[in-house]
């Protein structure tokens, strides 16, 4: 009779929970070593998913010190499901490399799965060479002794292949050329390697960073090679560079999805209290608590265990690294972040999709900008959140940063000048030309807007838009040096004065009014701000803060908004509705048509 995996993992569980005998667990793994051997389709199942060998033949150790079968845990699970379908995709043309990166709080078991998986895909495949970096020495040789040495000395002896090495840092196997070896990370570690899976543990933390590393392992990596990167976060580093860029699976888990995280309450009236705290006290931790409970449906026993590991902190920061609840608080600096980052995330968790995405396209003659059309765009560069003329009389400003020093964006801020409500975005890398006709074409998109861009590194755009006669530019005075005379000037000068300015009035708006922020660009790159040793506010080195800047120009050029009691007479056609994307026409008379 043939047996599938799924099917003795189910009887190894049932036994264990009935019995709880690690000698009587011994006895079943050697069954079903020799069922293994002996049925070729349950040995293809197990080749094709490495991890059911894990559930059928492998112990570990728990975090109780207790010896136990090995069975995945839902987060375990959830993590081999995106590593199979990545796998799948690869092997369909889908995808062209397969690189995860797995964000994750403290003991998730995740180094013990991805070394437990590499030590299964060396006993069961030809030429397999798995290669794991730790941060640290004393951790290399933990991750060998403990999560893949000792392991592996408890299976049994039908699936241990012949061993040529069997030392302190590699298993190397030699009839069947398989091997999986640890070493710490290092700038030259790696150089003369063929690697086909590859494990960084705690690379947030590697001490010469991510990059060079990647640089000396060079041609290391086979084409199918599977690549994991794994670490808690370590503040805005090469790990979150990676994260950001779009280019890797990116595997996020939650500290409650690990089951374990709880603690019950030893009687009625403890468990009363902190409930009663949790609806009463103003602090971070009991929003922190209200909004878990509120908005995850977290059970009272998850909370308490996450106050508990708050208490238990010197520095209360801390809990945000070690346990995160969203990728961007885990990347958080401790104590160096410039805007409030609990108002931020919160925003965030509660943000709603733009109502339309797209750009604008129109008739260019070289002299002027006409027959205006919207083109919705899934990738589109614009985000709109609210439509124009909702109601009629509203009058709106844009703030916008070019891609000076320091910058790769251009970006655009469209605001409602009386309540501040952000309803349009733009970020893109244009070149100066196509911003600037993008800004035009926004501008009088909503309503003729007050435009005020900033003219510090380049002032194209505002003598640009001068040029196409755009009708409402911001502008600024400045004293003639020669004749003393004050002169007006279009566009935001960004000065040692102004800067800090316009940031500290954005750091209030962000903690007092965040409702108003609608993009999630915008909010996430307001998270990245620090203040640093010297005081400066600035991105973190290799970030932006081209976002905030045109976020901050606009709050501070609404003051020069003239806002018009009276209603604007709008066309009898003149509708932007979500519902109705149908031919339109702007009041000062030029097409606009939704394509």
């Amino acid at each position: 009779m043939s047996y599938t995996a799924d099917f003795l993992i189910a009887k190894r569980k049932e036994k264990w929970n009935e019995l709880q005998s690690i000698e009587f667990d011994k006895e079943f793994r050697n069954s079903v070593a020799e069922e293994i051997l002996n049925d070729a389709d349950l040995l293809a199942e197990i080749r094709r998913y490495p991890e059911k060998l894990i559930e059928l033949v492998f112990i570990v150790v728990d975090k109780n010190q207790k010896t136990m079968p090995f069975f995945l845990n839902d987060v375990q699970h959830s993590f081999m499901d995106t590593l199979n379908k990545a796998i799948e995709d690869f092997n369909n043309g889908d995808i062209t490399d397969i690189s995860l990166l797995v964000l994750k709080g403290r003991q998730q078991g995740f180094t013990t799965l991805v070394t437990a998986y590499q030590l299964a895909c060396s006993i069961l495949n030809k030429n397999f060479q798995g290669y794991t970096l730790a941060d640290k020495s004393d951790n290399s040789e933990a991750i060998f002794q403990n999560k893949a040495k000792f392991p592996y000395g408890q299976l049994p002896d039908a699936l241990k292949p012949t061993e040529k090495f069997n030392n302190r840092k590699q298993l190397l196997f030699e009839k069947i050329n398989s091997s999986w070896a640890v070493d710490t990370a290092t700038k030259d570690v790696g150089r003369s390697r063929t690697v086909n899976f590859f494990h960084g543990s705690e690379c947030a933390f590697w001490k010469d960073g991510i990059s060079p590393i990647q640089g000396a392992l060079g041609e290391a990596f086979t084409k199918n090679c599977i690549k994991i990167y794994e670490s808690t976060a370590n503040g805005y580093n090469d790990y979150q560079k990676m994260w950001d860029s779009g280019v890797h699976i990116n595997c996020f888990y939650e500290w409650w999805k690990t089951k374990e995280y709880f603690i019950a309450f030893r009687n009625e009236d403890i468990k009363a209290d902190f409930l009663h705290e949790i609806d009463t006290k103003k602090d971070w931790i009991w929003e922190r608590l209200r909004w878990l409970r509120d908005e995850k449906q977290l059970s009272p026993e998850q909370l308490y265990w996450y106050w508990k590991k708050y208490e238990k902190y010197l520095d209360k920061d801390l809990i945000k690294q070690e346990y995160p609840c969203t990728p961007h608080e885990a990347f958080l600096l401790s104590g160096k972040n410039v805007f409030n980052t609990a108002v931020i995330l919160d925003r965030i968790s509660r943000l709603k999709k733009p109502i339309k995405r797209g750009y604008f396209i129109y008739d260019y003659d070289g002299l002027k900008i006409t027959n205006i059309r919207w083109v919705n765009d899934k990738d589109g560069y614009i985000k709109l959140y609210y439509l124009p003329n909702q109601p009629a009389f509203t009058e709106y400003c844009i703030g916008g940063d070019t891609a000076g020093e320091g910058s790769d964006y251009f970006t655009g801020h469209v605001l409602d000048a009386k309540t501040g409500i952000q309803v349009a975005h733009l970020k893109h890398q244009f070149d100066a030309d196509q911003y600037t006709r993008q800004m035009y074409c926004l501008g009088m998109y909503y309503n003729k807007a007050l435009l005020g861009i900033e003219a510090n590194f380049d002032s194209y755009p505002i003598k640009e838009l001068q040029r196409l006669c755009y009708p409402k530019q911001y502008t600024r005075e400045v004293q003639d040096t020669y004749t003393g005379k004050t002169e007006k000037r279009f566009g935001f000068k960004t000065t040692s004065l102004t800067r800090p300015t316009i940031i500290s009035k954005l750091v209030e708006i962000v903690r007092e009014h965040c409702d108003t922020i609608n993009d999630q660009e915008t909010l996430e790159e307001l998270l990245t701000i620090i203040r640093n040793e010297k005081g400066r506010i600035e991105a973190p080195d290799g970030g932006h803060d081209d976002q905030m800047m045109g976020l901050a120009i606009a709050h501070h050029i609404r003051e020069q908004v003239v806002f018009n009691e009276e209603a604007i007479i709008v066309h009898p056609h003149y509708s932007f509705t979500i519902e109705r994307e149908t031919e339109t026409q702007y009041d000062y008379g030029e097409p606009i048509v939704v394509v």
